[in-house]
């Protein structure tokens, strides 16, 4: 919905290493390496398409998801 503030991917720059391969398998590029860790630089362009998550080899990559009941 607009003007909600979209669940985001959560990057834990303790256990990031910079790799890279985040930021090379993001199909939006939405992902960059910023002071040699991942960030997400462009959120609004984050498909959420767990690309990044599945390929984190020190799962410093989370997608949380949003749980949501009707009224």
């Amino acid at each position: 919905m607009a003007g909600e503030p979209r669940v985001q991917p959560d990057i834990d720059e303790d256990l990031c290493t910079g790799c890279g391969q985040c930021v090379t398998a993001c199909p939006t590029g939405a992902l960059r390496l910023v002071d040699g860790h991942a960030a997400l630089v462009d959120p609004e362009a984050c498909g959420y398409c767990a690309d990044c998550e599945d390929l984190c080899p020190e799962g410093a990559i989370a997608l949380p998801y949003e749980i949501s009941f009707g009224d």
